[in-house]
């Protein structure tokens, strides 16, 4: 998983599906797929069945209407 230079993070996320490209993460209660490729090296979530923190790009967090 990549780094990027500016990210947002996200806690108490759960992963609930994934699939090869993207995850199907709960953030705030709501449910969001969200591409692999825009989740950072620091995240604690990564695969199905993962809770924690989401450390995303601000690119996708944006697009995603997360912040």
């Amino acid at each position: 998983m990549p780094e990027f230079r500016k990210t947002e993070s996200f806690e108490d996320v759960e992963v609930k599906k994934e699939t090869t490209d993207a995850l199907l993460c709960v953030i705030d209660g709501k449910p969001h797929w969200i591409p692999k490729s825009q989740i950072s090296d620091d995240s604690e979530v990564s695969s199905e069945g993962d809770e924690g923190t989401l450390v995303l790009s601000e690119w996708i967090s944006i697009e995603k209407g997360l912040v």
